[in-house]
């Protein structure tokens, strides 16, 4: 078993951080396996150092070890570029030049009410899709077609060992369509997208079960998708419970309150956040997933 915990240095890692970090380190020990991290910061323009540091040093106090070295997105860019083009070789992606207002507009009208949302916000239109176009062109992102894509291959199926959905999972191909809509593959200011690295970088690193929040479930079947195009291993996915606030809100990281940091400033110890998120202390394991 690999797991991995892969968070952005974009801010302080807050006990949601803490919760799915150390169930992947349990899970992987807990198998005789190995737990890695990995730093996703493809987003240069709020990747800081200082946050990148504050995670190795958060990490290492709840006591969570990983080999060396840790893997950065920002050096996985050639990796990233490959892809794509194989993507773009089969005809699978276009070049799409619309920004956020301009979806919501075209999404919205004629429309009554909201417009639908999907993984990524409001569902793309296909604006551009139909656009003629022979190559990439500057200072646009790439989206993938999805019908196009979808048609291409069998049905898609993975398995999901989470607490509240377990079992066998075969994305249908309308609910897809309708429910997604052409993700973008690469961004314009990053060369990428959260949807490609994961996926690139997961097989890179044979991650044999992802372990991450139930909010990233309804991405999923993006990325089993994007394995079956690209030709990577499907993942066993294991989707786990939100830390939540009193309020009942998901935590962010904007939740410096509930920032890893503050506790161990004021004299937590790593056994006291394990309870806090629900989990036990290690030499009082009884699984590898409390909730």
């Amino acid at each position: 078993m690999i797991t991995r915990f892969a968070p952005s240095p974009t801010g302080p890692l807050h006990l949601g951080h803490a919760y799915s970090a150390i169930l992947a380190h349990d899970m992987a020990h807990a198998a005789g396996g190995t737990f890695l991290l990995r730093i996703e910061d493809i987003d240069r323009a709020r990747a800081r150092p200082a946050w990148e540091t504050a995670i190795f040093d958060d990490l290492t106090w709840l006591g969570l070890t990983w080999p060396q070295p840790v893997m950065r997105q920002s050096g996985r860019l050639p990796a990233y570029r490959a892809a794509l083009q194989a993507l773009w070789d089969r005809g699978l992606l276009y070049p799409c030049t619309c920004t956020r207002r301009d979806i919501l507009e075209a999404a919205s009208a004629p429309q009554e009410g909201a417009p639908p949302q999907g993984p990524d916000g409001v569902i793309y239109p296909g604006t551009c899709r139909a656009r003629a176009h022979t190559s990439p062109l500057p200072d646009t992102a790439l989206r993938l077609d999805l019908a196009r894509a979808l048609a291409t291959l069998p049905p898609l199926a993975f398995t999901e060992t989470g607490p509240a959905r377990p079992g066998t999972h075969r994305p249908d191909r309308d609910a897809m369509l309708h429910g997604i809509g052409d993700p973008v593959l690469a961004r314009r200011d990053f060369g990428t997208s959260y949807h490609l690295a994961v996926v690139v970088d997961d097989a890179a690193q044979g991650v044999t079960h992802v372990t991450r929040g139930a909010d990233l479930f309804e991405a999923t079947p993006i990325h089993v998708l994007l394995q079956a195009l690209l030709g990577l291993p499907t993942p066993v996915y294991h989707h786990h419970r939100l830390i939540r606030d009193a309020a009942g809100q998901r935590l962010a990281k904007r939740d410096d309150a509930r920032a890893i940091a503050l506790y161990r400033a004021e004299g937590a110890t790593p056994d006291q956040v394990r309870r806090m998120v629900g989990l036990c202390a290690p030499s009082a394991r009884r699984g590898a997933d409390a909730g």
